[in-house]
């Protein structure tokens, strides 16, 4: 059941942005559920783990939104794999470790993603990206986190993420 979930949340999180957080975006950004799935799988998880799943999270996404495959599945896989390295020295219990997480996974996933359409020569509009997009997606994201980690956490411990 727990594998049937990871493979499940992704689509959910997309899902759920396309439609109900699509209309209730933050001046035209809305967050990045995948992104916050990938970020608790990784401090729940080892590092490497934390990337497969990172990068199969992001290519669900880029195949959804049809253009460049593959720069999602590299910025998750990256973002996952740094926080996995992170999860063997933090207290994962605390609630506060969860939201900081967060705040750094979605930093960390768009300077990557920044530093990846720069090298692929893509058009990009630096200020709104790393000042209104961040700003904006990295409140909603923290916002969000608290329910979902919540859930996550106990689900991971004793609920269908817990592999029993």
């Amino acid at each position: 059941m727990r594998y049937l979930i990871l493979i499940l949340l992704p689509f959910i999180a997309i899902f759920l942005q396309s439609t109900f957080f699509g209309e209730y975006s933050i001046k035209g950004v809305i967050p990045d559920l995948v992104l916050v799935f990938v970020v608790f799988y990784a401090l729940f998880n080892d590092a490497k783990k934390s990337a497969v799943y990172g990068f199969y999270c992001g290519l669900l996404e880029d195949l959804y939104m049809g253009r460049f495959i593959g720069i999602n599945a590299l910025a998750k896989a990256l973002t996952a794999y740094l926080i996995g390295r992170l999860q063997v020295i933090v207290f994962n219990e605390n609630i506060f470790v969860g939201v900081l997480s967060i705040i750094v996974g979605t930093i960390m996933n768009t300077f990557i993603l920044v530093i990846i359409s720069t090298i692929t020569i893509q058009v990009l509009n630096i200020d709104q990206v790393l000042f209104l997009t961040l700003l904006y997606q990295t409140l909603y994201n923290a916002l969000l986190s608290i329910p979902i980690y919540i859930w996550y956490y106990y689900s991971s411990k004793k609920g269908l993420l817990s592999g029993q």
